[in-house]
């Protein structure tokens, strides 16, 4: 794969734009590259997919900046008390964000604009183009993956916007890359988030009904590991997060990986994809409970996996009492009508735990500090 500087004039040259705006976003694309190309053995296809999407968002960066540019009043859009879902992978999460994005009356980021968010959605008149169409030769490789339902305007989490400053987990489910995950765990945020703000703003600008914006339902496992630099951002943002068994939650998650990172390499390592998954998550757990426990934890609203099975609605209409806000009868009609036609969605199957070198005594182990936090944040019983 080419260099940084070669893509980004390949970017200039399909758009015609020049400007990416803050170049802020160049190390990590330098980083993510030489790990693409010297760690990641990556197939024909991984190559051309990858290749591909790096592409897809250095030309999405070229048109925000061009839209800044054309109207500079964007930046004067308000996004206000967003909501985060901040959860462990495989936890119901996403299950919430899509009961959540039924409401009428919020803004989410929608699966086709999370990759493509020019033009803004207010400009585009008739049917969009980007709805129901691949974004890039990764999402058109993934097509037909058992994958949580989304439908085609579903709610997706906020990789692909983070991605844009090219500081995103999506890349380490893509490929093997280990120096840029192991830089990326510990990598400032900041503008990072900042960026999202500003793309958000894009997203939202003309949509505003009475001067009011509608208010956002954001997600993405990952914000665990950098509330701070998020909370920089977002300082009014709001939280809930779903919790389960981390035993569980660690073979879901090495599962997904594999199937994704198979179609984009012949040289799977699995104990690899186990102990980088223990390591990410165990250390975004331990830097959560930090985050809630020097002032925050009042703006983060808990809901345990098997309670949000046992009762969706319920769970949904506390947080929303939490929330200050009130369950439209059209918002509840929506959640009961998706809950309906995807509960009994067909389940990934599971790996052997042994083959990600995952023994549950040691998994457990390494997040005994969330088991004791859990077991306050969101107390279940089976006979509750």
């Amino acid at each position: 794969m080419e260099d940084s500087k070669t893509l980004m004039a390949a970017a200039q040259g399909a758009t015609n734009l020049s400007d990416f705006g803050d170049d802020g976003f160049r190390e990590g694309l330098d980083r993510l590259l030489f790990s693409l190309n010297t760690e990641a053995r990556l197939n024909a296809a991984g190559d051309h997919a990858l290749r591909d999407r790096i592409l897809l968002h250095l030309r999405q960066r070229l048109m925000v900046e061009d839209w800044y540019r054309r109207h500079p009043d964007i930046e004067d859009e308000q996004i206000a008390a967003p909501l985060f879902g901040v959860s462990l992978p495989r936890t119901g999460s996403s299950a919430l964000s899509y009961l959540l994005s039924s409401d009428p009356g919020v803004r989410y980021l929608r699966v086709w604009e999370s990759s493509q968010p020019c033009p803004p959605p207010s400009t585009v008149t008739g049917p969009d183009p980007r709805r129901g169409t691949s974004a890039s030769a990764a999402d058109e490789r993934l097509k037909g993956g058992k994958r949580t339902p989304t439908g085609i305007d579903g709610a997706m989490e906020c990789q692909d916007l983070m991605a844009l400053d090219f500081k995103s987990q999506i890349f380490q489910a893509f490929a093997q890359v280990p120096s840029y995950s192991d830089w990326l765990l510990e990598a400032d945020h900041t503008g990072t988030y900042l960026y999202e703000k500003r793309v958000l703003k894009l997203l939202q600008w003309g949509q505003s009904k009475d001067g009011t914006a509608r208010p956002w339902r954001l997600k993405a496992p990952t914000h665990m590991l950098y509330l701070d630099a998020l909370n920089t951002a977002f300082p009014d943002a709001r939280f809930v997060m779903t919790h389960r068994d981390p035993t569980d939650v660690m073979l879901s998650v090495a599962s997904v990986y594999t199937q994704i990172i198979e179609k984009f390499t012949d040289h799977v390592d699995h104990a690899y994809i186990g102990e980088l998954n223990v390591r990410c998550w165990s250390e975004a757990m331990g830097r959560a409970i930090a985050f809630r426990e020097k002032g925050n934890d009042h703006r983060f609203f808990d809901i345990h996996f098997r309670a949000m099975l046992d009762d969706p609605l319920g769970n949904v209409r506390g947080l929303y009492a939490w929330l200050g806000e009130d369950v439209s009868p059209a918002f509840a009609a929506a959640m009961a009508a998706w809950w309906e036609a995807n509960s009994s969605t067909e389940r990934m199957a599971k790996l052997d735990p042994a083959k990600f070198g995952l023994e549950p005594g040691a998994v457990r182990a390494r997040f005994a500090d969330y088991l004791h936090h859990m077991d306050r944040w969101a107390p279940y019983s089976e006979a509750a």
